[in-house]
């Protein structure tokens, strides 16, 4: 199989028409390129799952806060292409800036409020607008499809569902694990910038999230204990700045006063180095 490219939004309906007149099911992955392990699991998990599999590559402006994170964001067409087409992929949708915002920027955009007032929310102000944006907008494109989306990013994916089901779109959300390392670290784009002392140390975070799973399966009942445990190992670490280290409910992000039997996530960011790292890890409490 060899993958197409599309860089008109016209090109991908006509595609996901095409599948969709005999019934096939359409899978979509977005994503904004520099695709690594973690992206090809979604491709592969579209592809044991839909008909035709279109992968987006589009470096999106509104997620970035700053011009020069934007411009060293790093981008290899190419080698997208190549991991998208081992993984499984039918097209890769690459447009320019200008087809997806022609007017240069959106007049109408996407807030999910209530889930993105913290964390990465607060740190990064604006950046799940510019998400919610663009993905409504992926959406809209690809029609009625299922769309694949990691665990890594774990607020974008709560932003992302809540988005789909507030607005009636004809998207299936799924969640697909996160992939990691050996050593624990969470695949991201960013780590091609941390160097050989720092990705060492950058294995820190999964560590730390192990800390607070064992502090909560242990029986540990004030969240604050938790994120206190996952908190003392990042500190800990000389070449890492921790951000924020907190057991939240897994659906509103909201901490809560005492933690019940049930399900909760961990949620983990800090810098090391220059890099800024996230992650997280479920823990169901008995």
């Amino acid at each position: 199989m060899s993958t197409q490219v599309a860089r008109t939004i016209a090109a991908v309906r006509e595609a996901h028409d095409s599948t969709r007149t005999w019934g096939g099911v359409v899978g979509l992955v977005p994503t904004m390129g520099y695709l690594h392990a973690g992206h090809a699991s979604l491709v592969a998990a579209a592809r044991a799952e839909c008909d035709h599999v279109t992968a987006s590559v589009f470096v999106n402006p509104l997620q970035f806060g700053q011009a020069d994170d934007l411009a060293t964001y790093p981008r290899d067409l190419e080698r997208d292409l190549g991991v998208a087409e081992e993984a499984g992929a039918d097209l890769v949708f690459a447009p320019a800036v200008e087809e997806m915002y022609p007017a240069g920027r959106p007049f109408t955009t996407v807030s999910v409020a209530e889930l993105t007032a913290g964390w990465e929310g607060a740190v990064r102000p604006g950046h799940f607008d510019g998400v919610a944006t663009v993905v409504a907008k992926l959406f809209a494109i690809a029609g009625p499809s299922r769309a694949y989306f990691g665990e890594k990013d774990y607020q974008q994916l709560q932003v992302v569902r809540r988005m789909a089901v507030d607005l009636d779109l004809p998207v299936d959300v799924v969640a697909c694990p996160t992939v990691r390392e050996g050593d624990g670290l969470a695949l991201s784009s960013r780590n091609v910038h941390l160097g050989p002392e720092e990705r060492r140390a950058a294995t820190v975070l999964r560590r730390a999230l192990d800390a607070g799973i064992a502090a909560a399966a242990a029986g540990e009942r004030d969240p604050a204990a938790v994120d206190a445990a996952m908190a003392r190992l990042v500190t800990g670490e000389p070449l890492a700045q921790l951000d924020y280290a907190a057991i939240v409910r897994p659906d509103t992000l909201e901490s809560p006063d005492r933690i019940e039997p049930g399900e909760y996530r961990l949620l983990i960011a800090a810098r090391v180095g220059k890099p800024r790292l996230i992650d997280n890890a479920g823990v169901l409490v008995g």
